[in-house]
């Protein structure tokens, strides 16, 4: 692969991944101006955040707003908006030019090349130095856009993998436990599935798929999953080719077809939509994202042991470097002040957790191992932890992994960097061609990729519909600028 390795250097620091507002506050905006400039001289910052509001949300940030008003003369209307509604309703504020501070930053991309958010890279150097101290340097190159940044990733880990999590006791018992703990491909699962399907016939699920299944294959897809622009990650990493031209992901269709025949993926998977609750022993094996701590997280959700095999090393791309970042609005008022902040909340132990565990005492309890055990009232305080900032800062609950701290090391030593980190195309002059193509590949997606049509047929149909709709036209133009990144990185 012509990947660059990470560097090690920063290892150490690196660890772990519309206008009603739904926010735990009673003030409205003009209160929070007026109280900004006459509350004892504190900035009063707007911060955005995804994630159901909680009922504890008012209790904790007054405890924020107390040492922060110390710290750095800030105090924070922290206004959470749940997860179905965030993109919707962000792109309603941001749109509307109403003046916040700070917020999550969801498809940072292309709000930023919108205008929606302050380019920092200067501010970062005055206000935000903890950060750069600390943060793994990846991160700043993945989710710098043209030579300029846009927002504060969360220091976490630095690569995406994905693999085969899997029920142990029913891989124990169809006799597949150690071959489970080598199965990378497709084509490895399948004498598995054979004999789970043997052993437990009625299993509704030996592989669980559904419409939003897409399984590990060796590209870099540009403009995401959901459009058909790709780069090897194997052979010629200088070339963007239509992957559904390409014979490994033709071979991986048709594995995935030979399941489908052999009931290895339900009849109505190209329709179902249902997330399949680990909690639910219906299934037995299932593609997973992972991330340090994994396993150990989805056996006590689920009230069982699951198994992960990786099927590819840790690999950093764009999205992993930017699924977790902090903005800071174009309309701000106090962008200084918001970077103080961010820099604060990422360099600040007592902050950093009091923000995402909350209150010691209150909602946990920390015992003599260092380790901290949720309290009942913690029922009444839970955050995204990934999305809230550096990952290294936070406490370990008794229930997560001993060595998760190593776990990480270990993972964000592994990882490479994919060779179009830091390359975004700008898609303005072919909006309309990649609007249609995205509309045809959902129409051919789910199918495709749960083996519930003829492969064969379906790709020959899928490719006709992208050449009427102006697929050559795009990747033209997508090769041209990415020919031009490539250059200057030279």
């Amino acid at each position: 692969m012509k990947f660059k390795k990470l560097s090690s250097l920063f290892l150490a620091m690196t660890i772990s991944s519309s206008a009603l507002l739904a926010g735990c506050t009673s003030s409205k905006p003009e209160e929070n101006k007026e109280q900004a400039t006459n509350d004892g001289g504190s900035t009063e910052l707007i911060w955005y955040m995804i994630g159901t509001p909680q009922p504890d949300q008012e209790k904790v940030m007054a405890e924020v707003n107390k040492y922060t008003k110390e710290k750095i003369g800030v105090t924070v209307d922290l206004r959470m908006i749940d997860w179905g509604d965030y993109g919707q309703k962000m792109q309603v504020i941001t749109s509307s030019g109403e003046p916040f501070d700070i917020c999550f930053a969801s498809d940072y991309a292309l709000n930023a090349q919108k205008g929606a958010y302050l380019e920092i890279t200067d501010l970062l150097e005055s206000k935000g130095k903890g950060i750069k101290e600390t943060i793994n340097p990846l991160f700043i190159e993945g989710a710098t856009i043209n030579g300029k940044l846009y927002g504060v990733p969360a220091n976490k880990e630095v690569g995406q993998q994905l693999g085969w999590t899997y029920n142990k006791k029913m891989a124990d018992e169809a006799g597949v436990l150690e071959d489970m703990k080598n199965a990378k491909t497709l084509e490895d699962l399948e004498p598995i599935l054979e004999k789970v399907k043997a052993k437990f016939p009625d299993l509704k699920m030996p592989m669980a798929a559904g419409a939003n299944f897409f399984p590990y294959m060796p590209y870099d897809y540009l403009l995401g999953e959901n459009l058909p622009f790709g780069i090897a990650l194997e052979g010629d990493t200088t070339k963007i080719v239509n992957i559904y031209e390409q014979e490994d992901v033709k071979k991986t269709l048709q594995t995935l077809r030979r399941f489908y025949q052999k009931g290895f993926i339900h009849s109505q998977a190209a329709t179902d939509t249902d997330p399949h609750e680990m909690s639910v022993e219906n299934w037995f094996v299932r593609k997973e994202q992972y991330a340090p701590g994994a396993v150990e997280m989805w056996s006590a959700n689920a009230g069982y042991e699951v198994g992960y095999t990786p099927s590819h090393k840790p690999l950093t791309i764009n999205n992993s470097v930017t699924g977790s970042v902090m903005a800071i609005s174009a309309a701000s008022k106090n962008p200084e002040k918001a970077m103080e902040f961010l820099n604060l909340l990422n360099t600040d132990e007592y902050l950093r957790n009091l923000v995402d565990r909350g209150i010691e005492g209150v909602h946990y309890t920390t015992n003599d191992d260092g380790t901290i055990t949720k309290t009942d009232a913690a029922k009444g305080y839970s955050m995204p932890s990934w999305a809230l900032g550096n990952v290294f800062l936070t406490k370990t609950y008794d229930t997560d992994a001993k060595d998760r701290i190593a776990q990480y090391e270990a993972f964000n030593k592994e990882a490479v960097a994919s060779p179009t980190l830091g390359f975004y195309a700008d898609t303005s002059e072919i909006s309309t061609e990649i609007a249609t193509i995205s509309n045809i590949i959902q129409e051919f997606k789910a199918p495709l990729f749960t083996g519930s049509v003829d492969t064969d047929k379906y790709l020959e149909q899928l490719n006709e519909k992208l050449k009427a709709a102006g697929i050559d036209k795009v990747m033209e133009n997508l090769q041209a600028q990415y020919d031009k990144w490539l250059a200057e990185q030279k």
